[in-house]
């Protein structure tokens, strides 16, 4: 079924897995949790040896074990979740975990932007139906929120900061009371949220300021924050794992090697360095340097590799993926990496020598290519 879609969501995706899981979890389960707490935690964290278990579930998260579990509880304590940090650290992959595993289902989702109106996290109308029948719950079209009140599932909340204050406003009485009032009828006009009923929302950090959240919202949210990786080895296994799926769902047989992905670690760290040093935006790339946009410049290389190279990955292409991705100013941008493949990239190629010549020539075609 996964392979219909473009992108299967995390129920789909790992659907077999959530149905061994759920069929040998004998542990409690909150209100209509499909996974007792500890299954929750173990499917997005992978089994460990001491676990017992009869085959291997693999990690799907990366990140400290105690942010997957503070979110379990307060999910089981039915208080809203949100997940803030900087972007690109797995804010909403985490998100759509929890709730594959605690519903089976992670789509009903509102995302959140300037557009975005209290309609979005509440409900609004068919228009053709009420013109001919009135307004009636049939002619009610109910948000993905209020879809999850009604079924007892979790609802979640993309970008919360980039809602404006009324739409979070309205989001206060959906979490503390629990309940929507639809004025517009007279019978039948309070849709009352069921057991399990619960909202994980992302917010950026780097958002602040853009609509702050009230204190009264932040009253009803629970925090998690989630930290930048900064070891290099989770990150390389956050990279593998992802460029893994990728490859599995363009059915490309292509190695990643050990050297490479060092290489692209090693510039996105020196990268990160020297715009923490910086003294202006203007010494900055505009790029927030994540990890998925790791992912990004190797996803971009591989398929490059694949469609238009000899389906080999070279430094080359890496280090031609990787300017063209983060040069999105000019000149900005461009002074930015070429000083970086002068003073960095050079000296380390002459020192290190292995794949960095390759990268340093790379880089510096590609930079002289967007000039």
């Amino acid at each position: 079924m996964s392979d219909d879609m473009l992108r299967a969501p995390a129920e789909v995706k790992f659907a077999d897995e959530l149905d061994w899981l759920e069929s040998i979890d004998d542990g409690p389960k909150p209100f209509s949790w499909r996974l007792s707490p500890r299954m929750v935690r173990l499917f997005i964290l992978g089994s460990e040896r001491s676990d017992g278990l009869e085959r291997e579930i693999p990690q799907k998260w990366f990140g400290d074990r105690s942010f997957v579990e503070r979110s379990i509880v307060t999910l089981a304590s039915d208080r809203g979740l949100l997940l803030i940090g900087d972007p690109g650290t797995g804010k909403s992959w985490l998100a759509e975990l929890l709730a594959a595993a605690i519903c089976r289902n992670s789509t009903l989702v509102v995302q959140g932007t300037a557009g975005t109106t209290e309609d979005h996290i509440k409900y609004s109308w068919n228009v053709s139906m009420v013109i001919a029948k009135g307004q009636s719950r049939e002619s009610m079209i109910p948000s993905p929120i209020m879809t999850a009140m009604e079924r007892g599932v979790i609802g979640r909340f993309e970008e919360l900061t980039r809602s404006t204050s009324d739409v979070q406003d309205a989001l206060i009485s959906i979490l503390s009371e629990k309940y929507v009032s639809i004025p517009e009828l007279d019978d039948d006009n309070i849709v009352f949220a069921q057991p399990g009923f619960s909202i994980i929302a992302t917010a950026n950090s780097r958002d602040r300021g853009v609509n702050d959240l009230s204190s009264a919202l932040k009253r009803r949210f629970n925090f998690v924050r989630i930290p930048v990786v900064t070891s290099k080895k989770s990150e390389a296994e956050i990279v593998r794992f992802r460029t893994e799926e990728l490859l599995r769902r363009h059915r490309i047989e292509l190695d990643l090697p050990p050297s490479l992905l060092d290489i692209l670690l090693q510039s996105f760290a020196d990268l990160r360095s020297a715009a923490a040093s910086a003294t202006s935006d203007d010494d900055k790339l505009e790029s927030a340097l994540s990890t998925a946009e790791q992912i990004g410049v190797l996803e971009d290389a591989i398929l490059h590799s694949h469609f238009f190279g000899d389906r080999v990955l070279r430094a080359q292409t890496l280090a031609g993926s990787l300017v063209g991705s983060l040069a999105r100013r000019s000149p900005e941008d461009l002074a930015i990496l070429n000083k970086y493949w002068h003073g960095v990239v050079e000296p380390r190629s002459k020192r290190d020598g292995g794949l960095w010549p390759d990268f340093l020539e790379g880089g510096r075609e590609a930079i002289s290519t967007l000039s």
